[in-house]
């Protein structure tokens, strides 16, 4: 099944697919503000979207443009 450009993400799985990123340093690029940008579902949890967490790999990429 084809993921979809607009699927959202919990944190575990963005912890996942940044290779086991704490969630503990997750939660403080969100204080610096430095985290890609989340969605805060009505229940508290967090969300990001799937293209979101692209573009910010993006941005942070280094080397030959």
């Amino acid at each position: 099944m084809a993921r979809s450009r607009s699927e959202l993400l919990t944190v575990r799985e963005v912890l996942d697919e940044l290779g086991g990123v704490s969630r503990r340093t997750f939660y403080r690029w969100r204080e610096l503000r430095i985290a890609p940008r989340c969605i805060r579902l009505p229940n508290g949890e967090l969300r990001v979207r799937r293209d979101a967490l692209d573009d910010w790999l993006k941005d942070r990429a280094e080397g030959a443009v």
